[in-house]
């Protein structure tokens, strides 16, 4: 007997929207500042799911023990703060999932290891409808993902049990933390994979390749 969910969450970078253009777009400009080519799209796209520690990596190959390590990073972070929703857009299919889940009433939200400073606006700026019910950032709980506290505090919000949500993310990470809350899990090919993953490997209860995938498997847990 498959596991009723009464709630849908995503993570956000990389499942719900795509933000790597304006990720992309911010740290080749970080990098002409400091007289240095841009990189390919997809090199930084990979790193987009991991954060701005990763991003920096990336761009100036430098670990967090270097002194400018700090200093590139904020100054990347004024810069996407700045830039955060000019082409960042749900991935397709998304806006359609959300509808659905509208149409029959189940509530969605985020849960994401994105600072609320940037999760915030950004959700501000692209207004999608229905709204999300609740959003879970690394600021309103004690220990980021993969910890569950994300989604006990979001079944908390949601008014239901962390093993009636469906937990969908682009990161092993992600998938650890719905397994860890009792979810049903799904990992979803379509974002910012780092080079090398396997989410095979993840244990996910459920992979998909396309956000139009993700309504038939849910409706099937309603």
């Amino acid at each position: 007997m498959r596991q009723k969910i009464r709630a849908v969450m995503f993570d956000l970078d990389g499942t719900l929207l795509d933000t790597a253009p304006d990720f992309i777009k911010v740290v080749n400009q970080l990098r002409i500042e400091e007289n240095l080519s841009p990189l390919d799209a997809s090199v930084i796209r990979a790193s987009v799911s991991n954060g701005s520690k990763a991003l920096i990596k990336t761009a100036f190959a430098i670990g967090e023990d270097h002194p400018r390590f700090e200093p590139l990073r904020l100054r990347l972070l004024e810069k996407y703060l700045a830039h955060l929703a000019v082409e960042t857009r749900p991935f397709p299919g998304i806006e359609n999932l959300l509808k659905h889940l509208g149409e029959r009433a189940i509530p969605w939200g985020i849960a994401t290891n994105k600072p609320a400073a940037y999760t915030l606006p950004l959700m501000s700026a692209l207004t999608l409808s229905p709204a999300p019910a609740s959003v879970i950032c690394p600021d309103h709980v004690h220990k980021s993902k993969p910890d569950p506290a994300c989604l006990f505090l979001a079944a908390e919000q949601l008014n239901c049990e962390p093993q009636e949500i469906f937990y969908i993310g682009d990161h092993k990470r992600d998938i650890d933390c719905g397994r860890a809350a009792g979810a049903v899990t799904m990992a979803v090919t379509f974002g910012c994979l780092d080079a090398g993953d396997d989410v095979n490997l993840w244990q996910a209860d459920y992979i998909c390749d396309h956000a139009d995938e993700i309504w038939p498997i849910v409706a099937q847990h309603i």
